[in-house]
């Protein structure tokens, strides 16, 4: 009788199962989303974690911690691939196009999930990828201010020690000063653009592909100033090869207490461009490793070794749900349409 019962049990099980994948390629056919097939072993492989940007700029730096807490606290190989170009666009359109599996992830950041939408498609333009629906939004990490610096034997030649000092020399100089930024559509260019805006400035955008050699040929002096992200920057200005004039944010920064807003520094109130990191991946992931990928990265940014060093670099650590995510994204899409339509900013 227990040979009987063993039996059965285990038929009904072969057929439970062919009645799961059946109702999978039924569901898949008439055009719905697929049952997510429990993934216990999940990952049983090392994850892709598209950077879209060089190695050394505010956006590896976000991304580094978190590969190290995932490897130290939970065993996941996550490997970091930085995949720079069209300000974060090339490797967002990697990470759109890759299997929706679990096994990719990417850095999304402001500009990859915010600007580039209204500015590259201003004008009959078109970006590679939605992205809205090209990517499930996984957890959003960090947000932080740019911060505007000066190369200090500019500063020191032309007398600029303040916002307004480099306002008032842009003014007479129209033209005169170079603008770095990370690439087209990143936070360190929109920030520059709504500047100028607000200011009635006219500066030269010189776009590179991310902030590690923009901030090279700042300090090199073959820029002048730059609205870069606070962690590329924030130890070039500790040791003097850099010149901070203000930040970017609505609030102060506690990395640097002393440094005014833009805001207050330059009497625009409205002024205000922060930069922000998530991690996202293709489009229709699994519902079971979504929520795991999720829970996982949320314990690791709010681990006290991940938080403690955004903290010095002037990050401030967030985590949230996929949800509140989208939405979040949603947001920063209507948000940056309108700058990027005040501004009149454009792809040089």
């Amino acid at each position: 009788m227990t040979q009987i019962t063993q039996t059965n049990q285990a038929a009904f099980f072969n057929l439970s199962g062919v009645i799961r994948t059946l109702l999978i390629a039924l569901t898949m056919l008439a055009g719905g989303t697929p049952i997510a097939l429990a993934q216990t072993d999940y990952p049983n492989k090392p994850i892709r974690f598209i950077v879209p940007f060089p190695a050394g700029g505010a956006t590896d730096n976000i991304a580094r911690p978190l590969q190290n807490e995932l490897l130290n606290t939970v065993k996941w190989n996550v490997i970091i691939d930085n995949k720079p170009g069209a300000g974060g666009n090339i490797g967002a359109e990697i990470a759109s196009k890759s299997p929706a599996d679990g096994y990719t992830w990417l850095m999304a950041s402001v500009g990859t999930h915010g600007i580039n939408l209204p500015l590259y498609t201003q004008g009959g333009g078109k970006l590679p990828f939605d992205p809205i629906k090209d990517f499930t939004p996984i957890t959003l990490v960090a947000e932080l201010p740019n911060v505007l610096v000066i190369n200090p034997e500019f500063a020191a030649k032309n007398k600029i020690n303040s916002v307004n000092d480099l306002i008032a020399y842009a003014k007479v100089n129209p033209g005169k000063v170079n603008m770095a930024s990370s690439g087209n559509g990143t936070s360190i260019h929109m920030a520059g653009e709504l500047f100028k805006s607000m200011t009635k400035t006219y500066m030269v955008h010189l776009p590179y592909k991310g902030s590690p050699p923009a901030v090279t040929d700042l300090i090199a002096g073959n820029v002048d100033i730059m609205f870069d992200n606070l962690p590329s920057s924030i130890n070039f200005i500790r040791s003097g090869r850099l010149k901070a004039l203000a930040v970017t944010s609505a609030k102060r920064s506690p990395a640097f207490p002393d440094l005014p807003t833009i805001a207050e520094a330059a009497n625009l109130p409205s002024y205000e461009a922060t930069s922000w990191f998530g991690v996202v991946g293709p489009a229709n992931m699994p519902v079971d490793i979504l929520n795991k990928d999720s829970a996982t990265l949320m314990a690791a940014i709010n681990s006290p070794t991940v938080k403690e060093k955004y903290l010095a670099m002037g990050a401030q650590p967030v985590g949230n749900t996929p949800t509140q995510f989208s939405v979040f994204i949603k947001n920063e899409i209507a948000k940056w349409t309108k700058v990027v339509k005040d501004s009149g900013a454009k792809v040089d």
